[in-house]
């Protein structure tokens, strides 16, 4: 009971997030929402703070911990971005909050894992020292947290894995062509 408690509430949560700001959102409106009283809320949370954390680490954090390698870049990028496109107005919401930087270290944890599968699927077994690796990695991680962060402060306006895809395609792909390596692109 107190497992389907703690998901009704984070559910309700979400769907709260979905329809106005965070900070217009009270401990009160989720457990009216979900039929549940305050002693329920606060024996599974602290806060509305560790439930955004949850919340984000559940889905977020569900990504990074899986490690695996992907052949395209626009792959990893709607695989880790599904639950944003999902729930494009609650991402937006908790990214423009008091509880940004929550919301920023799985964002950066995110870019982080998509940029080492990738790297690793398309660097394979070829002869690429660890800190070449890292730093190729490091770079993707940047460009991508930069991107999708651009993207959330623009309102979600655009394609954002479009502009990946576009990117790869004129800067990264001539350069790997450069160096021998497959972009793994050609074949998709």
């Amino acid at each position: 009971m107190a497992s389907f408690m703690k998901q009704e509430i984070k559910r309700t949560f979400l769907e709260l997030l979905e329809q106005r700001p965070f900070n217009q959102i009270t401990v009160k409106d989720i457990v009216e929402a979900c039929g549940v009283n305050r002693n329920s809320f606060y024996y599974h949370y602290a806060d509305l703070p560790a439930l955004v954390e949850e919340l984000i680490d559940e889905e977020i954090g569900r990504f990074v911990r899986e490690e695996r390698s992907f052949s395209t870049l626009e792959e990893s990028m709607k695989e880790a971005f599904a639950f944003f496109q999902e729930h494009r107005r609650a991402a937006y919401h908790v990214y423009n909050s008091v509880n940004r930087d929550i919301f920023d270290r799985y964002l950066m944890k995110s870019c982080e894992s998509i940029g080492k599968g990738y790297v690793n699927s398309i660097l394979g077994d070829t002869v690429a020292s660890q800190e070449d690796r890292k730093a190729i990695i490091h770079f993707n991680a940047y460009v991508l947290y930069g991107a999708v962060t651009r993207w959330l402060e623009s309102g979600m306006t655009y394609d954002v894995l479009e502009d990946f895809r576009r990117v790869f395609q004129l800067m990264v792909e001539p350069a790997m062509r450069q160096q021998g390596l497959s972009t793994k692109l050609e074949d998709s």
